[in-house]
């Protein structure tokens, strides 16, 4: 039974690139579950990322295909990385998604398996209701949303200031020289197994 995981993001400084690394190589723990890396168009002008020195952390990932909205009708999973943005996800993958109106009227994302994982400034910077209001827009399409079960026992770890939450994996950028924890990416590799491992079983039971 072969699954297709895609992981598509928006990273400015890296921190999300490198979650979607482990989310990704959690998928491909699942025996015949494939994982495709694609990133958002960039939409802040080349100037201003120079500027910020954004440009320069972005050339690490640069070889990551740009997705295209239709793309993402294809595959049975599709995992959404994005910063914090006020509490909300960021204005690039917003302007993404809000290019599916055609496919979502067709029904096109209908029962697949949607997941969101997320990067913040802070501890309270808005990390939670980025992904829950996410799956708003997750429920609107028609994707069967995934979360982070407490079983991922890592999540409620006290010892040290960490991201991870119930609705998806989380770290903490600080003021961008933290980077994301070996806790946060043990997470993000649970996220990315747990939702190859249900759309799996949906694949299958579908297909009984």
């Amino acid at each position: 039974m072969s699954v297709n995981v895609q992981i598509v993001f928006y990273s400015m400084y890296g921190h999300i690139y490198t979650m979607a690394q482990a989310v990704a190589a959690g998928v491909r723990t699942v025996e015949g579950a494939a994982a495709t890396l694609l990133q958002v168009p960039e939409l802040v002008p080349d100037a201003v990322l120079e500027k910020s020195g954004a440009a320069k952390a972005r050339s690490a990932f640069k070889h990551v295909p740009v997705a295209r909205p239709e793309q993402l009708t294809e595959p049975d999973a599709i995992i959404f990385g994005t910063p914090t943005r006020y509490g909300n996800m960021c204005g690039q993958m917003r302007n993404f998604i809000d290019q599916f109106g055609p496919y979502w009227q067709k029904g096109a994302f209908e029962g697949k398996v949607g997941s969101v994982f997320a990067s913040s400034g802070t501890q309270h910077g808005g990390q939670e209701t980025t992904i829950t209001s996410f799956h708003t827009t997750l429920f609107h399409l028609g994707l069967i949303v995934v979360g982070v079960p407490y079983s991922e026992t890592r999540q409620m770890t006290t010892a040290e200031m960490t991201g991870g939450t119930p609705y998806g994996a989380t770290t903490i950028a600080g003021d961008g020289s933290r980077r994301p924890s070996e806790n946060e990416l043990a997470i993000a590799r649970f996220q990315g197994r747990h939702v190859a491992e249900v759309a799996t079983a949906l694949k299958r039971g579908r297909n009984t």
